[in-house]
């Protein structure tokens, strides 16, 4: 019975995400992130519930006095493409080392990058053959998870859009779509993708934790079929009322703007995302626990802009 937990990475989107879904069931809550700002403004929307805590994982006594606190450790943290290798390893290690002394499981929020190309919607069963170096660093962090005799659950989401979901490809686009009536959108504007509300996510990945037997597996978590960027447009062209448009941002222009920017240099490979889309199969979730949580993106993409206009 999971009647506390803590969740790591608590200022990004799905951080955010699971604190609010947690408390909502009347779990206490401890939000772990480094941003003092951040905490501050959130525990206001959170409630008493949850504990904010100011702390930094690379420090073991922050981490050990978080991971002691509570029955289940949430490990959404993320960092920049370019520091992924070997901070991200680090960190896990970090994190496994508490769990595994202070006898914690761990829940981890994972994304599509190591199923590589795919080109019909895949189970968690299919075999994984990542083409990209990310795709391949998150391959090995899973393996890392799963022969640490840490109890563990890997959540596979699709790309993420919702409150607080700021470094995300489509909150890029939602932001422009405020103040210009002609928008960039990363990709092929026709190109149907899946993307997630993180409040969708949030309930799902809670209701894995909260059962015994859905652990030491991982879990595709999808989202509410797909949509195109022109599809996105319209709707938000409907919610505030004028014309908008969408722009491709092709791979050539990710790689030019590489040149000069690290964070770009490492996006390219990932635009393979942008043109031979993975889309996740939900069925083993539904089958175990029952129907996905899917806002439709009509519901979503309308509430995300109205929560951006309100910041």
């Amino acid at each position: 019975m999971m009647k506390s937990a803590l969740v790591l990475g608590a200022t990004g989107g799905m951080g955010f995400a699971l604190v609010e879904e947690l408390v909502g069931r009347g779990i206490e809550t401890i939000a772990f992130a480094r941003s003092e700002g951040k905490l501050a403004a959130y525990g206001t929307e959170w409630g008493s519930l949850a504990k904010v805590m100011v702390g930094d994982v690379t420090n073991e006594h922050e981490l050990r006095e978080a991971v002691s606190k509570v029955d289940v450790v949430f490990h959404c943290i993320n960092i920049p493409y370019e520091k992924w290798d070997p901070i991200l390893s680090d960190i896990l290690d970090a994190i496994l080392l508490q769990c595994m002394n202070l006898k914690k499981p761990l829940v981890y929020v994972d994304n599509i990058y190591s199923y590589g190309r795919q080109t019909i919607p895949v189970s968690e069963h299919v075999s994984r053959h990542p083409h990209t170096k990310k795709g391949k660093i998150r391959l090995a962090l899973q393996n890392q998870i799963k022969t640490s005799n840490v109890p563990y659950i890997i959540a596979h989401f699709p790309d993420f859009y919702g409150p607080m979901a700021e470094n995300t490809i489509l909150q890029y686009t939602f932001l422009q779509m405020l103040s210009k009536e002609s928008v960039g959108f990363v990709g092929n504007t026709k190109l149907q993708r899946e993307f997630i509300y993180t409040k969708d996510g949030a309930k799902a990945l809670v209701e894995l934790a909260l059962r015994e037997d859905c652990y030491n597996q991982s879990w595709n978590i999808s989202g509410a079929g797909t949509i195109s960027g022109e599809e996105i447009a319209k709707i938000a062209s409907d919610f505030l009322n004028k014309k908008i448009t969408v722009k491709p941002i092709r791979r050539w222009m990710i790689a030019m703007l590489g040149l000069f920017n690290a964070s770009m240099r490492e996006v390219t490979e990932m635009m393979y995302l942008n043109e031979t889309p993975v889309i996740l199969d939900g069925s083993k979730y539904e089958q175990t626990v029952g129907p996905l949580p899917k806002t439709p993106y009509q519901v979503g993409i309308k509430e995300n802009l109205k929560e951006l206009a309100k910041r």
